[in-house]
């Protein structure tokens, strides 16, 4: 694997940077300059100061000094690693609330549809739910100011209705049952976000939780969900980290604790300094040390939820089901600037407990964004022979077996991708919000025929009617997706499943769209047929750590 050597001034200079922007110290200011060596880092300092002093006094047109500065910090960090990084304090706080676990705001999940924001359901318990505003209406006004049909963003969404907790904002909502507009004075309020999106039972033993995320509340989340299971039975479990592109690592070693036995070691991280190198290992009795488990990957995997699947791997605690990971090994610190911006610098690799870095090349050599391109032009999500490691990348498990570092976690039981179903049109039904628009308008229209259906009905009986998706292309005609026939046919069946998961979820939660997409998902499929392999292997992992 190539590496990169991050210098003691590659490493301190964009903090150093962007501290003497919010200080104010470039316009107009009178440097001496270092008598030292121009390689060090008091010379390269001054060699930027110099330079902004004589674009700011000098230059023929006015500039913005601070847009430069900015580019120019995003520019030094591209020298660096792909995943060093800043924000600018106009997106540091919404970056932040990502993980955080809570926010300020009115409790709703909204989608833009035709150049409006339509409300897909209330959060539970939050401010919106309580005055009750329902899926599907539409917000028309903000504040007094219109917000329908002028272009209006994501982000722009976030800064209208986000805010402190305790503050009023008005809203003006039409609903399709009402003739007038609707007035609604919405007191923000903390709303919690969830990082389990998912957790029921497959059967009378297997349990199954689905993780999205790793924030400030997965562990706590975690732990719950698990408890809940226990009480309804389970026995083993299945653990989703599909697409789960990570997050803390701390809650990653709280869960693998949970789950490993004690003393077992989890990750071990190594920095320049001793400061960022240490080893964290398991060291509660945890709630799920005994049952079964397989945990779910794919390239789509990475960072924390790499970290959990290496620490199940590598003490042979349980089954790795799915694709190779993404492959992301180095550990960001988040420093908050003076500014309100924020940077995310890698102070530290990490490693699996048989001593992987399962970081995958980066460099000028290596384009990191088309990553997955080259993997699937390869071949790789179809085949697990098209996967080839460096022998002096091999390492072994506690029980003897083989795994590799220099690319990501290779799962046990390889599964490959199933294109069979999926096609181009039905990604431009979904990707156009036309699948969103025509569930909610369903929806409303057929209120009484869902009215006291129970999940266990609608998972078992209910089913989407050829009817049902003529009205769909319809939908998406008028959002100018063209009908395309081949691919219709093609992928007919999987989209009566999609538009029904994503009615259960606004009929009833996240459980029922997990549920019912699971029936679809390959790499859930065949996992639940191999915990005897689970159970193996966690034997034998078991009986090597006491040996």
């Amino acid at each position: 694997m190539s590496e990169i050597k991050n210098t003691k001034a590659q490493v301190r200079l964009p903090i150093i940077i962007a501290l003497a922007i919010s200080a104010g110290i470039w316009v107009g200011a009178t440097f001496a300059e270092p008598k030292s060596d121009r390689n060090d880092l008091k010379a390269a300092i001054y060699k930027l100061q110099e330079i902004i002093t004589y674009i700011n006094r000098d230059y023929v047109d006015s500039v913005n000094t601070n847009e430069l500065v900015e580019f120019g910090i995003e520019k030094i960090l591209e020298k660096l690693d792909p995943h060093s990084s800043y924000i600018p304090a106009k997106d540091a706080a919404l970056a932040r609330s990502q993980l955080d676990g809570n926010f300020d705001g009115i409790g709703v999940e909204f989608g833009i549809i035709r150049d409006t924001i339509y409300v897909v359901a209330p959060l539970t318990g939050g401010p919106s739910e309580k005055l009750g505003i329902q899926s599907g209406d539409q917000i028309i006004s903000v504040d007094g100011k219109t917000v329908a049909g002028t272009g209006i963003t994501n982000r722009d969404v976030f800064d209208l209705l986000r805010g402190p907790s305790g503050s009023t904002v008005n809203v003006e909502i039409k609903r399709k049952s009402q003739r007038d507009l609707l007035s609604f004075d919405i007191v923000r309020d903390k709303i919690p976000q969830y990082s389990v999106n998912a957790s029921y039972m497959i059967n009378d033993e297997i349990g199954y939780i689905k993780v999205t995320r790793f924030a400030a509340t997965t562990y706590e989340e975690f732990k719950k969900s698990v408890a809940e299971l226990r009480e309804q039975g389970m026995k083993k479990l299945v653990l989703d980290l599909q697409s789960n592109p990570g997050g803390y690592m701390g809650a990653a070693i709280n869960m693998a604790d949970e789950i490993l036995g004690s003393n077992a070691v989890i990750v071990s991280q190594e920095g320049k300094t001793s400061r960022f190198s240490q080893k964290a290992y398991a060291v509660r009795q945890g709630i799920f040390e005994d049952g079964s488990v397989i945990v779910l990957i794919n390239e789509g995997s990475a960072s924390a939820s790499e970290i959990v699947a290496g620490a199940i791997q590598d003490n042979d605690r349980g089954l790795i089901v799915g694709r190779r990971s993404f492959g992301k090994g180095l550990v960001q610190m988040p420093i908050d600037l003076s500014d309100g911006a924020e940077l995310r610098l890698t102070i530290a690799r990490y490693y699996t407990p048989s001593g992987r870095s399962i970081q995958k090349p980066y460099g000028e050599e290596d384009d990191y964004s088309l990553d997955w391109i080259k993997r699937f032009e390869h071949g790789e999500f179809f085949s697990a022979d098209s996967v080839k490691f460096n022998d002096s990348l091999r390492y072994e498990t506690v029980s003897g077996r083989a795994v590799y570092g220099g690319g990501g976690i290779m799962p046990d039981f390889f599964v490959p991708l199933d294109t069979t179903m999926s096609s181009a049109y039905v990604n431009r039904l979904f990707n156009s919000d036309s699948a969103r628009e025509f569930v909610l308008d369903y929806l409303d229209k057929n209120k009484k025929k869902f009215e006291g259906m129970s999940f266990e009905d609608y998972y078992s009986k209910y089913q989407v009617s050829d009817a049902m998706l003529q009205e769909l292309i319809k939908v998406g005609e008028k959002n100018k997706v063209k009908f395309d026939e081949k691919d219709y046919k093609k992928s007919k069946d999987y989209l009566k499943v999609l538009v029904k998961a994503n009615m259960g979820r606004n009929l009833f939660d996240d459980n029922a769209y997990y549920k019912v997409i699971n029936d679809i998902n390959e790499i859930y499929l065949q996992a639940i047929k191999l915990f005897d392999e689970a159970e193996k292997l966690a034997f034998a992992g078991k009986v090597s750590q006491q040996e």
